[in-house]
């Protein structure tokens, strides 16, 4: 059947007796049709069949005829059936329909029952630029559907300058409710605070976790002392544990004394436990250097607790920090020797006691062998220890794990060239550029980006690694081409750049 006996065939079933004839022809139309029948379908906008409205806007959204579709698509927007609604919404923003009519539709339809309807509707806005309803756009911040909420946050940032939708997120901000205050009062930027300060202090009593959460993420930067206090007021009588774990974080950072006696109390508890051992390490007194010690003990506290534990006290650095976490290196538990590698991490970073160095250094690059789960954890937790060298260049030479040995790599600089070892190092990048592993390769050309930022200049048999260097920029690895070709730059331009 050609396009001209499809398109007639679909004109007589459009008036069909039965409801779903005329639905299915006004498709077809729409499919096959031209704009010169988009009257067709923009009549069939009135017909008593929800199906049969709903396949007009769609063909009307196909026959393209804007015209067509001004009159009859914003009625259908108001529709009593959600999928009619939904359709017209779509057909309106496809024709590129604008004006009164259409925005205050869909300024409707920010308040629809129907998920669907709201989506197209703030879709529809997001085109046009304009909020429709800044009341109803900022009510939809409190939605549970991601995808209605995120378009929601996306149009008011597109209406920033609209002062009706600035004036209504501030409003929402002081004296909304749930989970649309909170995303407003993160919406706002820190300038604000100031102007919602007392919304904020009595905000902390809301009886919206979000809100307390998002309230006191904003009062932590307050500098007052009357606010602090009332920061620690909260914490004293929270309940909930995501906000008691928000409130035990923001407060150990200020070193707040009042954070003791809640951490200890909340250090049981699964979720907010680790905030409680994160504060009592910032406290760093001698009663919570014991809770700590206590905690870590402790085989019936949750494992991520423990490593939380574990981390404070490396960074506590009390006189037993280090011989508490080296025995839990060899623990069974991955979160616990994760929380134990941290903690170490900490004390190389804040300065090893000088009987401290050789057990640590001895530990850790055993450690980096052994522990495939944490190598670059463990990495981390090695850097700048020099007394680790030794057996970091061991290992960079002989270890049969490819991690272990692009970790042992990134651990030598290799920028001292008055230094034999350094300059055995270059041999050991040198080598490295051809060997099968990426993460290897990758070490390797940063290895010698670090010598030549140094020195200028490649180390000796610098033609070869010129060669070795050029073939690494087709290489299969995005990474290691860039590096590669930001040394190569480096070397034929002079300045000192960044490796990727």
């Amino acid at each position: 059947m050609g396009a001209d006996h499809q398109i007639a065939f679909f004109l007589r079933e459009s008036t069909a007796p039965d409801a779903e004839r005329r639905a299915a022809a006004l498709k077809g139309l729409g499919r096959t049709g031209r704009s010169e029948y988009a009257p067709v379908a923009a009549e069939a906008a009135g017909d008593p069949a929800s199906s049969v409205r709903a396949a007009a806007a769609l063909a009307l959204a196909r026959l393209g005829d804007p015209e067509a579709g001004r009159a009859v698509l914003p009625v259908l927007m108001s529709d009593e059936d959600p999928g009619v609604r939904c359709r017209a919404s779509v057909a309106v923003t496809r024709l590129g329909l604008g004006g009164p009519a259409v925005i205050e539709a869909f300024a409707r339809q920010l308040a629809d029952r129907d998920r669907r309807v709201r989506i197209n509707a703030l879709e529809g806005l997001i085109v046009l630029g304009v909020p429709g309803d800044a009341a109803a756009l900022v009510r939809l911040l409190g939605d549970p559907d991601p995808a209605v909420w995120g378009r929601a946050r996306t149009l008011i940032y597109g209406c920033a300058g609209d002062e009706t939708v600035r004036a209504e997120v501030i409003r929402t901000a002081r004296q909304g409710s749930g989970t649309a205050r909170a995303r407003a009062l993160d919406w706002l930027s820190e300038s604000h605070t100031e102007h919602l300060l007392d919304s904020l202090l009595t905000g902390l009593r809301d009886p919206s976790p979000a809100v307390r959460i998002a309230v006191a993420r904003r009062l932590f930067h307050v500098e007052q002392r009357q606010v602090q206090d009332k920061l620690a007021e909260a914490l004293r009588t929270e309940r909930d544990p995501e906000v008691a774990a928000r409130l035990l974080r923001g407060l150990g950072r200020h070193g707040d004394e009042h954070v003791g006696e809640p951490a200890v109390r909340w250090l049981r508890d699964p979720i907010a436990g680790p905030s409680a051992a994160q504060a009592l390490g910032a406290l760093n007194t001698d009663t919570a250097a014991e809770e700590l010690r206590a905690a870590l003990a402790d085989e019936t506290l949750p494992s991520r607790t423990r490593a939380a534990v574990a981390t404070a006290i490396g960074a506590q650095g009390r006189w037993d920090a280090v011989w508490l976490l080296l025995p839990l290196l060899d623990d069974p538990d991955d979160d616990l020797r994760a929380g134990a590698l941290d903690g170490l991490e900490a004390r190389v970073e804040n300065g090893l006691r000088l009987w401290e160095r050789h057990p640590v250094a001895w530990s850790l690059a055993a450690h980096l062998e052994t522990d495939a789960r944490h190598i670059w954890r463990t990495r981390n937790a090695l850097f700048g220890l020099a007394q680790a060298l030794p057996a970091v260049r061991r290992l960079a030479d002989g270890s049969r794990s490819a991690e272990v040995r692009a970790a042992a790599l990134s651990l030598l600089d290799g920028d001292d060239p008055t230094d034999e070892r350094a300059r055995h190092d270059t041999r050991r990048f040198l080598r490295s550029l051809d060997d099968p592993h990426e993460a290897v390769r990758y070490q390797a050309v940063l290895g010698l980006t670090r010598w030549v930022e140094a020195t200028g200049s490649l180390p000796p048999g610098g033609e070869e690694a010129r060669a070795r260097l050029t073939a690494l920029t087709t290489d299969a690895s995005l990474r290691v081409r860039q590096a590669a070709a930001g040394l190569i730059e480096a070397l034929d331009t002079g300045p000192v750049f960044d490796p990727p």
